[in-house]
């Protein structure tokens, strides 16, 4: 996936969950951020940060947040994206698969409904961006939404269906992928017996570049 019409600035502030304050050409711009997420290990104060300019002339911001240089790793932070990638890399991984967005089962819509060779998969996907000393978790925050789909993907099983959950980090030069117990420990319990009853747990890193992100290679995963 690429982005049109990217810039570098530097990081300001964040007043809010939705905008940014960021230096661009030498002047404060207000700017959206594409991740509600807590994200304070990666918005720190004259950070370099990648913004896509928007082509709407009437938008009340000019840019959108979509990437950060934490060191000398480039993470994208737009959560938006993990879907969009996810679905190029079913394409590739699944060829001739039919694949479809946003289905509906139980209580729960689910990212991604896919039929191949008689198959029937529903999968759920998760975008990464905490890192710390090379190990990737996840969630950021507390995120009671993802537990709920972890128990329905488990319990769509028993109707016939395939379930995965694919984490798709968005940063490469990481070695593990954890949940984020410390963070959300329902989560992580949830994940382990989501893995336990038979729900396939996947994590794949991504190339990232200031203006494009693809799906690259798995990651070990380590429940504990």
């Amino acid at each position: 996936m690429r982005y049109q019409n990217v810039v570098a600035g530097k990081f300001i502030d964040r007043p809010n969950r939705f905008i940014a304050h960021v230096e661009v050409a030498g002047r404060s711009e207000v700017v959206h951020v594409k991740n509600t997420g807590r994200c304070r290990e990666l918005l720190v104060p004259g950070a370099t940060v990648f913004l896509e300019k928007s082509s709407v002339p009437t938008r009340k911001t000019a840019y959108d947040l979509i990437a950060v240089m934490k060191g000398d790793l480039c993470i994208n932070m737009d959560s938006q994206v993990p879907n969009q990638v996810a679905e190029e890399w079913l394409h590739k991984v699944l060829p001739g698969a039919g694949i479809r967005r946003e289905v509906t089962w139980g209580n729960s819509r689910f990212d991604f409904y896919i039929e191949i060779d008689g198959r029937r998969i529903f999968m759920e996907v998760k975008g990464v961006t905490l890192e710390h000393d090379g190990i990737t978790l996840f969630p950021d925050a507390p995120t009671l939404r993802g537990v709920k789909h972890l128990n329905e993907l488990a319990a769509c099983m028993a109707d016939g269906y395939e379930a995965w959950v694919l984490f798709v980090i968005q940063m490469k030069g990481v070695t593990a992928f954890r949940p984020n117990d410390a963070m959300h420990p329902e989560f992580g319990a949830a994940l382990r017996a989501a893995q336990a009853a038979g729900v396939q747990v996947l994590a794949y890193d991504c190339v990232v570049t200031p203006d494009s992100i693809e799906i690259d290679r798995p990651v070990a995963i380590q429940l504990g």
